[in-house]
């Protein structure tokens, strides 16, 4: 039984994907309505050793001895993986001493601009923010960020890590529709999408419910518009 490992997980877009949650549930930066594990417990944009950071490495090796098929080992779950202090140190073991294994981190790109982060994941093989808006307004009521970030230093944050760092780089939009796929946002995210130049953009819409009720699955006019 492992505590900070989950899976491997059939993944649609990472094929076999070994989780690693570095943080308890619903420790982030925003409180995303749409969020499929429900509300934020503890909003903070605060970097610290959340879990012991030697007893994640030694679950680690415990996994990866027995040289599991695997497509990536993939840091993600119910919070924001970056907030975890030890993030660099877990990814350079991986790297080192399992070197056959991709790494993927999903994050929300809050904390992408942080100078010591960027150094942090560097070895990474693959990076998937998020952006959800384009806009203060449209942030403020689809991402209900900690105190203290805004949308324009979230998109800076991820624009620097994209000029800073050359991990191959899918950009994640959720689509919520009626706030972010208004003409007005649709102009603002492809200047953003010009600012960040990813590799790759993936289009979401809501799968299972989300943290509040009113959120809907966008439409296929919805999700056309942003093509």
């Amino acid at each position: 039984m492992y505590g900070y490992l989950f899976g491997p997980v059939p993944s649609r877009r990472l094929g076999r994907s070994l989780g690693v949650d570095l943080v308890p549930a619903k420790t982030c930066c925003l409180d995303c309505v749409y969020c499929e594990s429900g509300g934020t417990t503890a909003l903070t944009a605060l970097r610290r050793e959340y879990v012991p950071t030697d007893e994640v490495i030694a679950e680690l090796d415990g996994f990866l001895s027995g040289a599991p098929s695997l497509d990536y080992i993939t840091f993600s779950g119910a919070g924001e993986p970056t907030l975890h202090s030890g993030i660099g140190r877990i990814i350079r073991h991986i790297k080192e001493g399992y070197p056959r294994y991709n790494i993927c981190l999903l994050t929300n790109g809050c904390l992408l601009g942080d100078d010591a982060l960027i150094e942090e994941l560097r070895q990474l093989d693959l990076i998937i923010p998020s952006l959800d808006a384009a806009d203060e307004a449209a942030f403020r009521r689809i991402n209900r960020p900690a105190p203290g970030l805004s949308q324009k230093e979230v998109l800076a944050a991820i624009v620097k890590f994209r000029k800073s760092c050359r991990v191959t780089m899918w950009l994640e939009i959720f689509i919520v529709p009626g706030l972010n796929d208004t003409p007005d946002s649709i102009a603002a995210f492809k200047e953003a999408v010009s600012q960040i130049m990813p590799d790759k953009i993936e289009l979401n819409t809501l799968d299972r419910p989300g943290t509040e009720g009113w959120v809907q699955k966008a439409g296929a006019d919805s999700v056309g518009r942003f093509k």
